[in-house]
């Protein structure tokens, strides 16, 4: 019998790499997607439908159709800059999306639910390795937004018995070493990408925001992990749930901070090329230091994040990078 599992985003960079690894696991992704910021060509493990999370009545014929036996959700809107431009649109898209959404699965009956939450809902914290019963205090609208749907999970496990498995991310970087998938925004936005554009030629450079920053560079500090480990944690949480060990909150980083000078010196000698760079002010709403302190996932789950080292990150996106892409 087949196993469906209703993935929204996955038509994204994250998404698109669960996808591959849910179908290597035995089970049939769905991929629930408007395609906005996502890319069809990147649907390649399973159905696609096409559909916004605000639209109730697109979700029932969805989960009518399929009959999922659990929801990863990874639709949403990430960009801290935008965020604090655009308060309204994160909250109307990240909170009234995904309620519309849980809403859909429990009316369904679909109550495993597996949530792409965020380190930026602990928002700055000085000198502190956050663990999962760290204070939620997030900077900016993308952090509040996430905070806001796993108290919307929380609510609705009071109410109708839906069982989540929450994943609070730190950087994710790195893609899928056959090349089937990998990272692709436009605009590009994330470190890792635009300095590999930036080595290539693809922009003049890439610019550093804020040098300022209480580090022992003077650049922020970020927990990176490889995509194909976390897409890892996320069919080890699908499974917890299947086990019923009920709902769960798990950090996923390597507890390993790099601050960004750090990681172009690595991507210089990844790429045995010059990073051509620039430097500016800080952005709003950016933490100086977001480090994972828990073993949670390792202890309880079995995670182990075997690939994520910045070397290894670096190679598998300067492969796609050289090699990959997607056309709408």
């Amino acid at each position: 019998m087949t196993q469906y599992v209703l993935v929204t985003g996955g038509a994204g960079y994250i998404g698109s790499h669960a996808c591959k690894a849910l179908k290597a696991a035995g089970f049939t992704p769905v991929t629930f997607d408007n395609l906005v910021t996502g890319w069809q060509d990147a649907v390649k493990f399973g159905p696609f439908e096409q559909g916004d999370l605000m639209d109730r009545a697109r979700l029932d014929e969805v989960f009518a159709k399929y009959q999922p036996i659990a929801v990863m959700h990874f639709a949403a809107l990430s960009q801290v800059g935008e965020a604090m431009a655009k308060p309204g649109m994160y909250w109307r898209n990240n909170v009234c999306g995904s309620l519309t959404l849980i809403e859909a699965a429990v009316d369904a009956g679909c109550l495993d639910f597996v949530f792409s939450s965020t380190c930026a809902t602990y928002g700055e914290h000085d000198n502190v390795v956050l663990d999962e019963n760290t204070p939620q205090e997030p900077l900016n609208a993308y952090g509040a937004s996430k905070r806001a749907v796993e108290n919307i999970l929380r609510d609705f496990e009071a109410s109708d018995g839906l069982r989540s498995v929450i994943f609070r991310y730190f950087n994710v970087a790195g893609g899928d070493p056959e090349g089937e998938v990998g990272e692709h925004h436009r605009p590009e936005t994330h470190l890792i990408p635009v300095m590999l554009e930036a080595v290539d030629g693809q922009r003049a450079a890439l610019t550093i925001h804020g040098t300022d920053y209480d580090t022992q560079d003077g650049t922020c500090i970020r927990d990176y992990v490889h995509v194909c480990d976390l897409v890892d944690a996320h069919i080890l949480g699908l499974k917890w749930l299947q086990d019923g060990k009920g709902s769960r909150v798990f950090n996923l980083g390597t507890g390993d901070g790099f601050s960004v000078r750090e990681v172009i010196t690595s991507a210089a000698t990844v790429t045995n090329a010059e990073v051509p760079h620039s430097e500016g002010p800080r952005r709003a709403g950016d933490a100086t230091k977001l480090v994972s302190g828990s073993t949670r996932a390792g202890a309880e789950l079995g995670w182990n994040p075997d690939r994520s080292t910045m070397p290894q990150m670096i190679a598998d996106a300067w492969r796609w990078h050289k090699n990959g892409h997607y056309d709408k």
